[in-house]
């Protein structure tokens, strides 16, 4: 035999079979091709991190003087479900003389099945000639095209160790972390796991700390102050600007809370000359929203549709796998490489055939246009989410799948249609020494707009321009008729939604205060990675430690009690910021793996002397009457491997083996 290929998954192996030569043989765990070569395939993880007590036995029983519990040798073992197709790989690299990695294009892919390579002991000299194959698109002509820029795997070594880096720290942390906490809440009498993740516990704070703001929210008033300026027919309405003098009896969101100041506003404007300081009228283009990353699919049909980022993920696979319409979905990539642009006909065709309610869509749509998506500069191992040339009969999708295809679709449509064109009017007026703005917007031009299928007129316009911003000539003088005060009220902030917490999860950098962290989080997109997310949510919500009311999300009271007790380091999302960092600089070879090893063990080994030496918080007293909630894992004093296993939170919640990817 002279090449296997290693899929990831069995779709993607037949995929690749599916284009190299016949006659194919297909035998139990692999297909034999015409020339001789074999492709084979992963189920998802073929191999799992080991529990503590595969370590030592002791660990069996969960006990705090045992914490923490750090690996001197890491040891993974085959997933009960995987041996024998473990066995099938084995013997394959064996026989082979040259290998082609044909994991998934992401991270984590990356390492699946480089740790089933280094696993079955694949010789020095046959690991150093093994070649990277990225495929983003299962259908045969895009098979094609990635089998003729195959890589050398070596470059994709650094991504490897960063995703192992990633598994075994979340393993780390999580472990020891949810075996501290569950421990001390049994102390306070709670039955049930209280389980601590690195990305999964800044997300639970995130809540927590929402859902007391609303808690805890006072309503003041606050007024705004608008001068009534008569102009031919029509009234301007021009809203007052506070000065710096006004700042005492302002909050920190420049809010006016002083009622007589805004009446002495009024009562000095009223019957006064109102000069027009400043005049501006431009028009302004808006250019079509980049395709689709998974994240900002998810929030998208979390908004539109109230689907769940699972349920979305989910979806996106079976359009990706069984359906072969749209292209690699765990990407968190909104740009597209330039030869993808040669297809637009071809894709455009697959669309209007594939979802007939965006055949006008298509009609219309100019592929000579070419916007910004098209970048080979921003794309790497994998490309934006976007349909495939492929069609099939609509019936065949369900309705999931129609719904989610089409936003895939109409977002990559709109880079086919010219930009939106918004006139926009601006007046500055100043009466009585304050100064005073009038502001108007309207559509003119819908452009991709078109493609939202809602009238933008009440969502864009401020009315018509004309009557609400009139073109007055700087140093026009008009008067000022009257003042107007709006009384308002400060509203509290929104409960989080499943959108909303996605979007804050990709959004993460604006809810901490430190520069440094801010540009991490912004660089590394978040809490989290396109891959995770969904399982991240779906972990807390089955333990219980988040739930929904109607399309809010709440932290339960369980949930709450583990924020309260937790130090701030662990439910705030700087630490992860740091991890991130450091991971992606070990991704670009700035960064090695022990010395990130070797200050998280000392992070752990502190944070576990403080749980030695700290009472019981009152917020894990405060849940002893409270019962796990049904479908929770109790703890039980003597746990098992198989509990230890259910309550090792922190590693799952960073890496796939808990995400819908794998039930293929």
């Amino acid at each position: 035999m002279s090449r296997l290929y290693i899929a990831e998954k069995p779709s993607l192996g037949r995929a690749i079979a599916a284009v190299l030569p016949r006659p194919h043989k297909n035998h139990d765990g692999y297909i034999e091709v015409g020339n001789g070569d074999v492709v084979t395939w992963c189920i998802g993880h073929l191999l799992e991190q080991v529990e503590p007590d595969a370590y030592d036995e002791r660990f069996k029983k969960w006990n705090l003087a045992d914490l923490p519990i750090v690996p001197q040798q890491w040891q993974l073992k085959p997933r009960k479900s995987a041996s024998k197709q473990l066995s099938v790989v084995r013997k394959l690299c064996k026989q082979a003389s040259e290998i082609v990695h044909a994991g998934d294009p992401d991270r984590e892919g990356q390492l699946l099945v480089d740790e089933v390579i280094d696993y079955v002991k694949v010789s020095q000299s046959k690991k150093a000639t093994i070649q990277r194959l990225l495929i983003s698109d299962l259908n045969p002509a895009a098979v094609k095209r990635a089998l003729d820029k195959l890589r050398s795997n070596r470059d994709f070594i650094p991504l490897s160790v960063s995703a192992l880096a990633r598994s075994r720290a979340d393993w780390l942390y999580g472990m020891n972390m949810t075996r501290a906490y569950t421990l001390l809440g049994q102390k306070g009498g709670y039955r049930g796991v209280l389980s601590v993740g690195r990305v999964q516990t800044p997300v639970l704070g995130l809540v927590t700390r929402r859902d007391d703001e609303i808690a805890n929210f006072v309503p003041k008033p606050f007024y705004e102050v608008f001068a009534l300026i008569p102009y031919q027919d029509m009234e301007i309405r021009a809203r007052w600007v506070p000065s710096e003098a006004c700042q005492p009896w302002q909050d920190e969101d420049g809010r006016v809370l002083n009622r007589k100041l805004c009446e002495n506003v009024v009562s000095r404007i009223k019957g006064q000359p109102a000069e027009v300081t400043d005049s501006e009228r431009k028009e302004s283009r808006q250019a079509p929203p980049l395709p689709y990353s998974l994240s900002a699919l998810q929030i998208d049909a979390a908004k539109r549709y109230a689907m769940s980022a699972a349920d979305v993920l989910a979806t996106c696979q079976s359009l990706y796998e069984k359906h072969k319409v749209i292209t690699y979905p765990r990407s968190d990539c909104r740009y597209l490489p330039m030869d993808h642009f040669r297809q637009a006909d071809e894709v455009s065709k697959a669309v209007a055939a594939t979802d007939p309610q965006l055949a006008t869509a298509v009609a219309n749509s100019d592929t000579s246009l070419k916007s910004k998506a098209w970048n080979d500069k921003k794309v790497d191992a994998h490309h934006a989410i976007i349909p495939t040339p492929k069609a099939v009969n609509p019936t065949s999708l369900s309705s999931a799948e129609q719904k989610v295809y089409q936003l895939v679709a109409r977002q990559y449509l709109m880079q086919f249609y010219p930009a939106a064109v918004y006139s926009e009017a601006r007046l500055v007026f100043a009466i009585a020494g304050g100064e005073f703005v009038a502001r108007g917007r309207q559509l003119m031009v819908q452009g991709w707009r078109v493609l939202l299928g809602r009238d933008d007129s009440k969502e864009n316009n401020d009315a018509d321009l004309a009557d609400k911003v009139p073109p007055l000539r700087k140093g026009t003088v008009l008067t000022c008729r009257d003042g107007e005060i709006k009384d308002k009220m400060t509203e509290p902030p929104k409960a989080f939604t499943e959108a909303t917490l996605l979007q804050a999860m990709t959004g993460i950098a604006r809810f901490v205060s430190d520069s440094g962290l801010k540009k991490i989080l912004r660089d590394t997109d978040g809490l989290g990675t396109e891959a995770t997310r969904a399982g991240i949510l779906d972990t807390l919500f089955k333990r219980q430690l988040l739930v929904r009311q109607a399309k809010n999300i709440h932290a339960s009271e369980a949930g709450r009690g583990l924020v309260y007790a937790l130090p701030d380091e662990s439910t705030y999302p700087d630490m992860t910021a740091h991890w991130e960092h450091q991971l992606q600089d070990m991704a670009d070879r700035k960064c090695a793996y022990s010395p990130f090893m070797a200050a998280l063990e000392s992070q752990v080994t502190a944070l576990m002397d403080k749980v030695k030496n700290s009472e019981i918080p009152p917020s894990l007293r405060d849940l002893k009457s409270l019962e796990p909630a049904k479908g929770a894992r109790r703890y039980r004093k003597s746990s098992t491997a198989k509990s230890a296993k259910s309550a090792g939170a922190g590693r799952r919640t960073a890496t796939k083996k808990q995400a819908p990817k794998k039930n293929s």
